[in-house]
């Protein structure tokens, strides 16, 4: 090898090897970096928590990277057993406690006033976190998925859509009741399952409610359902003709499973989602070009199309006309008008079909006060201030919304550092840091049946509880809490009580036939929202 061969092979390796020192020395570095990062980080938590006297939550035991507990808790959504597994670990860990799921630190608790922390006197601590994300595909930039300013704008904008006079228009729900008593007088000699019957209901009333125009979904059959989508002018090519009510069940399943994906919901986006979320904003937009058109030509136009009622979208028109703000709003509300309802609906005739005492109870008042029929002569009118001052049905609906709250889990991801008042230390009594980053997962179900709040008796059905004069604060938050409250919560019960005077107005007489609950509890299919896994069986007729 001549002498300028072997320089430049010696070159070569001298090259290489500085390449690697320098490798090396970027690692070290970048290592060294973050080890002080870290103990700057533990530093300034301990100066914090210090400063508030509060501790870090000890973890609980949730296998390697918390793989462990992510497919227990998968297992138990899939198995319609999530409510039992999460009430379990907090038999099993108390009423606050620590995870860690992948790197995630996840705070749980049944505290009244932490939930009131997160909700009301911490609010500006706490954001949505992924939810944006993992509903931005469907749902939009509406006051489901925004925080900050976003959200109060849409807070604002929203607030006057549901005064008093907006949502106790009884008249307007009477048909879509009158389609739900057909549908059970023609079944009232077998088993039918009411859940479904009520989601229709509450679809096809909040579809008129929001756009002026129902889409009727209790009176399609399964087999014409498909061709709704004819009637309202929507056609997908790609997966085919799906009508509205089917594209936005599909949807709202997928934002369920999404939301629980977090931060990897945008591994879920499969074509035939896709897909149904243009079929469901085609329908939308219909209404919003039409309430558009109508509000370019003015007053008058918007009074003639209108008819003189009250239809959300053609009073929101007036505050925004940006027809993606419109969707939005309007597929916000509607996620949440349907289901709310639905749910109280369902497991109320499930409640009442398993206690017939409280259904004849119930039913009694309800004839005294109202009549068997419709405006029966020398009886009451049924209107929004005679359905609040039924008691009885108030305790019932009240009894319901504890057992079953529409959202049994819900949370909040820190913006900042901040602290919760309870739940660290040996007696659970001392202040929890929380890091910002951090989740704080709240179960209104489980708080709920808590027995020393609610009594020995928490877990059962008893309306009488609320004729006793007690008061419940942050305990019972079957709305949510605090600035975010649900402002269509006197939509929802409007209308169930409505719906439940009228069904027992027309029928006397109300059997379960559900089969025997294998494991002692009814099946939770708890999404976005909660409602009974295997449906609601029953039988409900004049004698």
């Amino acid at each position: 090898m001549s002498v300028r061969a072997s320089q430049s092979v010696a070159g070569l390796v001298a090259d290489a090897a500085l390449s690697k020192l320098i490798i090396a020395v970027v690692i070290l570095g970048l290592l060294s970096y973050a080890v002080v990062q870290k103990l700057n980080d533990k530093k300034v938590e301990s100066h914090f928590a210090k400063r508030n006297g509060a501790v870090r939550l000890a973890i609980q035991n949730t296998g390697f990277f918390g793989i462990r507990r992510f497919l227990s808790l998968s297992r138990s959504f899939r198995k319609h057993k999530v409510m039992e597994y999460v009430a379990d670990d907090f038999k099993s860990y108390g009423n606050t406690f620590g995870t860690k799921v992948f790197g995630q630190r996840n705070h749980w608790t049944i505290e009244p006033e932490n939930i009131k922390a997160i909700l009301a006197t911490k609010f500006n601590d706490f954001g949505l976190g992924t939810r944006y994300d993992a509903f931005l595909p469907f749902l939009g930039e509406g006051i489901f998925t925004l925080d900050n300013e976003g959200w109060a704008h849409s807070r604002m904008m929203l607030r006057p859509q549901f005064k008093r006079q907006q949502v106790s228009d009884i008249a307007m729900l009477e048909p879509h009741v009158h389609n739900l008593m057909s549908c059970l007088t023609r079944s009232q000699t077998e088993s039918c399952d009411i859940q479904e019957l009520f989601y229709r209901l509450t679809l096809d009333s909040a579809t008129e409610f929001l756009f002026g125009e129902s889409v009727q979904s209790l009176r399609l059959t399964p087999e014409s359902a498909d061709q709704q989508s004819d009637n309202i002018y929507v056609v997908v090519s790609d997966a085919g003709k799906r009508g509205f009510t089917d594209a936005f069940n599909y949807c709202q399943e997928v934002l369920a499973i999404r939301a629980i994906m977090r931060s990897f919901c945008w591994l879920l986006n499969p074509k035939d989602f896709r897909d149904t979320t243009a079929v469901a904003h085609k329908f939308v937009d219909y209404y919003v070009n039409k309430a558009l058109d109508a509000y370019r030509e003015g007053v008058a136009k918007l009074e003639e199309m209108t008819g003189g009622r009250y239809i959300f979208l053609y009073s929101l028109v007036q505050e925004t006309q940006d027809p993606k703000a419109l969707r939005d709003q309007a597929l916000n509300i509607l996620l949440a008008g349907r289901d709310t309802t639905a749910g109280l609906l369902s497991w109320t005739f499930y409640l009442l079909a398993s206690h017939p005492r409280v259904f004849e109870k119930l039913r009694n008042e309800i004839v005294e006060k109202f009549g068997e029929k419709l405006n029966s002569p020398g009886k009451l009118q049924i209107s929004f201030e005679t359905l609040k001052s039924t008691l009885y049905l108030r305790y019932v609906l009240n009894e319901v919304l504890r057992l079953y709250p529409s959202v049994p889990l819900n949370y909040r991801c820190a913006v900042r550092d901040t602290v919760l008042p309870v739940g660290g230390g040996p007696d659970g009594e001392s202040p929890v840091l929380i890091r910002k980053g951090d989740t704080v997962v709240y179960s209104v179900y489980v708080m709920h049946r808590r027995k020393d709040f609610f009594g020995d008796d928490a877990d059962e059905f008893i309306p009488e509880r609320w004729a006793e004069g007690k008061s419940w604060s942050w305990e019972y938050l079957p709305f949510n809490g605090g600035q975010r409250i649900c402002l269509g919560q006197q939509y929802a019960l409007t209308e169930a009580g409505y719906t439940i005077v009228r069904l027992l107005q027309e029928f006397d007489t109300l059997e379960s036939t559900e089969p025997p609950e294998p494991e002692g509890f009814p099946l939770k299919r708890a999404m976005l929202t909660m409602s009974k896994a295997t449906g609601v069986h029953i039988r409900l007729y004049k004698k």
